[in-house]
């Protein structure tokens, strides 16, 4: 009986052991040490975070303020041309900074010509503006692809850690000698899928904005194609 209390009391202390340091590593490990553990792998998932957030934030109020249009706009066009008060409808698109007023610049500046040659004309403004709205979303694109894809390498490098290490131990295998390799895997991948999610978000959050751009560019141009096809009475 004596062995089997000596035995108890070993397992019952060994228990409480590991409570115990269970409880303290919940206490100590904070957000900053977990992202250590992933090793220098996390440092291009980082840079990867930071220039998505900074492309995302710089894009969304960029595209924003390109959508914002005065109402009238077009209807005012519509009586300076109507008044043949042509330099007045110049003036009007260039006290506006927006994409829709320098298309319709563009095609003013070519009344006089045939239809076809300012339709053309406004058309190459419009490519140039939605390249402009477009700028960085490739990169914001790469980094949804990219980021998931370092964060499984950082997972492969951390298995093989892991598996190197329990090789190296021989029969003496601890858990501790695998927990390096362990976190290296499981961090990095959290953190590659995480950067990947919200920047994969992120861009067709931008795309549908530069859609409904594109949508409002193409109208304005119908309409005053429109108002250039109007008989002259």
């Amino acid at each position: 009986m004596i062995p089997l209390t000596m035995l108890q009391t070993q397992v019952q202390d060994t228990l409480s052991n590991a409570a115990r340091g269970d409880e303290a590593g919940e206490l100590t490990l904070s957000f900053w040490e977990l992202a250590l553990k992933g090793g220098w792998i996390m440092l291009p998932i980082l840079i990867l975070s930071v220039l998505a957030i900074y492309i995302f934030v710089e894009r969304y109020f960029a595209i924003t303020r390109a959508s914002k249009t005065d109402i009238n706009f077009m209807n005012k066009i519509k009586d300076y041309i109507h008044d043949d008060k042509v330099e007045s409808a110049l003036t009007l698109c260039q006290t506006l900074d927006n994409p829709v007023a320098r298309m319709i610049e563009k095609g003013i500046q070519r009344i006089g010509r045939p239809l076809n040659d300012i339709n053309a004309a406004i058309e190459n403004v419009g490519k140039l503006e939605i390249s402009k709205l477009e700028k960085g979303l490739p990169t914001l694109a790469t980094a949804a692809g990219a980021a998931p894809m370092i964060g499984f390498l950082g997972t492969v490098m951390g298995m093989i850690r892991a598996f190197y290490d329990m090789a190296n131990a021989g029969s003496n295998i601890d858990i501790t000698l695998l927990s390096s390799g362990i976190y290296t895997a499981m961090v990095t991948t959290v953190a590659g899928l995480m950067v990947g999610i919200i920047s994969y978000l992120a861009y067709n959050v931008l795309v549908t904005k530069v859609e409904k751009v594109v949508y409002q560019l193409e109208a304005n141009t119908t309409e005053f194609m429109d108002l250039l096809n109007e008989p002259v009475e």
